[in-house]
C-alpha cells in the first residue's frame, strides 16, 4: 500500500517537472510579446509549483499546483501550448525527416540497381517472358508476384493476323527501335518512358517500359533465344544473321523507314503476340560510413556519383552508379582471355572475377574494348579508381568513361532488402 502511494507521488513529481520545463520554454520564447502582468503571473505559478516539488509535497497538492500553472499556460503559451494536432504532426514528420536524411547522408543509403551491368550478381530491371497465354500467371499469382518481386505485367495481343516483326535501329536504347514519351511512375509521378512498337501484319502494337528497362533482352528471350543466356552481342549477332539472310523487310515506323526483322512467329488477330513481366531491380542498402576510415578494396561492390565523369554527365547527368572495383591508385590493368589481369596476375577479391574468367555460372567473361582494348595496359592515376560491370558484354563502365575520382566514392552495398529473390540478404 505504501509503495503504491510512493509510486503515485514519484509520477506526479515527474509530471510536475515536465510542466515546469514547458513553462520555462514559454517564458523564454514569449516574454517579449506578453503583457507584463501575464509574465509575472507565469513566473509566480512556476515558482509555486517549483517550491512544492522541492518540499516533496504530496500528489494531491502537486496536482493542484499543476492545474493552476496549466491554466496560465493556456492563456500565455501561444503556438507552444496548447498545441494543435496539426502542429504536433508537422513537428513529428519534420523530426523524422531530419533523422532519415541524416542517416541517409552519413550512414546508410537505399539504392536501386538501375541497369543490368552487374548481372547476374545484381539484377537491374529484368524481363520474365511467357511463351504463351497459358504460361502466364493467374491474377492471384500476379498480385503475389507484384508484392514479392515488383513484377509489372505487359500483355500484347495481336491487332491483326500475320507474322510478328521487330523494328530495329533509328532511335534506340540498344538494338530494338523505340521512342521516348512522357508517362507516369506509380501512375502519379511524371517521368519519361520508352515506347516500343512491334508489327503484326499491317498493324502495330506498342508497350511502354521504364527508361532503364532492357527491352532487347525481352525480345531476345521471346523470339531469338536458344541457349538460355542473354547478352547484347547475342542479339546483335542474331539480328545481323537475319539481315544477311534477307529475313527482314523495310517498313515505316514512327515516321522512319527501318529494317524490321522477321521472328518466324505467326499469330491470329486477338491472340497473345508477346507477353512478359517487368521485374524490378535489386534494391539495397549502401554503407556510406566505412570508406571514411578504410580505403575501398578491389573486388568490392562500388557505389559512386557520376557528376565529375564527363562522358556520363553529358548523356545521363549526375547519378549514382554501382560497379565492381578492379583498380586502385597505381594498379596496372589489362583484359586477357576473358579475365582481368591486375599488376601482372589474375585479379582476386571477388567470385565474379573468377567466374567471368572461366565464363561459368551465367558470367560471360570480360570483353577487351575501349580503354582496355586487346593488348592495352592502363595504370590507375593517383586518387582515382577503375570499375567494371560484372556483365561485361552489356555494361557501360570504366572501359568507356575512364576513372572515378576519389572524392565521388559513396560506399559499398551491404544488404539487398527487395525484391525477395535469391539475391535477398547480404550483398555480394
Amino acid at each position: 500500500m505504501f509503495g503504491f502511494f510512493a509510486s503515485q507521488e514519484k509520477k506526479m513529481r515527474e509530471n510536475a517537472g515536465n510542466w515546469l520545463e514547458l513553462a520555462e520554454k514559454v517564458y523564454h520564447y514569449r516574454r517579449d510579446v506578453l503583457p507584463a502582468a501575464q509574465v509575472a503571473e507565469l513566473q509566480s505559478r512556476s515558482a509555486e509549483l517549483q517550491a512544492e516539488v522541492k518540499a516533496r509535497a504530496g500528489a494531491e497538492k502537486l496536482k493542484l499546483g499543476i492545474e493552476r500553472l496549466e491554466e496560465v499556460l493556456r492563456r500565455t503559451g501561444g503556438a507552444i501550448y496548447p498545441k494543435t494536432a496539426l502542429i504536433e504532426n508537422v513537428e513529428f514528420f519534420l523530426v523524422a525527416a531530419i533523422v532519415i536524411l541524416g542517416i541517409r547522408t552519413y550512414f546508410v543509403q537505399p539504392f536501386k540497381i538501375p541497369t543490368n551491368s552487374m548481372w547476374p550478381t545484381y539484377n537491374g530491371m529484368t524481363p520474365e517472358v511467357f511463351k504463351s497465354a497459358e504460361a502466364e500467371p493467374s491474377l492471384p499469382v500476379m498480385a503475389a508476384r507484384m508484392a514479392a518481386f515488383g513484377a509489372w505485367p505487359h500483355r500484347l495481343d495481336a491487332p491483326a493476323e500475320g507474322e510478328i516483326v521487330v523494328p530495329v535501329g533509328g532511335e534506340t536504347r540498344g538494338i530494338v527501335h523505340c521512342k521516348v514519351v512522357p508517362g507516369r511512375s506509380w501512375l502519379v509521378i511524371p517521368t519519361q518512358l520508352r515506347e516500343y512498337t512491334l508489327l503484326v501484319g499491317d498493324k502495330s502494337v506498342t508497350t511502354r517500359v521504364p527508361m532503364d528497362f532492357d527491352f532487347d533482352w525481352a525480345i531476345y528471350e521471346a523470339f531469338f533465344g536458344r541457349d538460355g543466356a542473354y547478352s547484347l552481342q547475342k542479339l546483335d549477332t542474331e539480328i545481323r544473321r537475319k539481315v544477311q539472310a534477307g529475313e527482314f523487310e523495310r517498313r515505316v515506323v514512327d515516321g522512319q523507314e527501318l529494317p524490321c526483322i522477321r521472328t518466324g512467329k505467326r499469330v491470329r488477330a486477338g491472340e497473345r503476340a508477346f507477353s512478359f513481366d517487368e521485374l524490378t531491380g535489386d534494391q539495397l542498402f549502401v554503407d556510406r560510413m566505412s570508406y571514411h576510415f578504410i580505403p575501398p578494396s578491389v573486388g568490392s561492390g562500388f557505389v559512386f556519383r557520376t557528376g565529375n565523369i564527363p562522358d556520363i554527365v553529358r548523356y545521363y547527368g549526375d547519378q549514382y552508379y554501382i560497379k565492381r572495383l578492379v583498380g586502385t591508385p597505381g594498379d596496372r590493368l589489362e583484359i586477357k582471355d576473358s579475365g582481368v589481369i591486375r599488376n601482372g596476375r589474375p585479379i582476386e577479391g571477388a567470385t565474379a572475377f573468377a567466374s567471368n574468367a572461366k565464363r561459368i555460372d551465367r558470367y560471360t567473361g570480360y570483353v577487351a574494348m575501349g580503354l582496355l582494348k586487346p593488348g592495352d595496359l592502363i595504370t590507375v592515376p593517383e586518387n582515382r579508381y577503375f570499375a567494371l560491370g560484372d556483365n561485361s558484354s552489356n555494361s557501360q563502365d570504366g572501359r568507356y568513361w575512364g576513372f572515378v575520382p576519389g572524392k565521388d566514392v559513396v560506399g559499398r552495398p551491404i544488404f539487398v532488402y527487395f525484391p525477395f529473390t535469391r539475391h535477398w540478404g547480404p550483398a555480394r
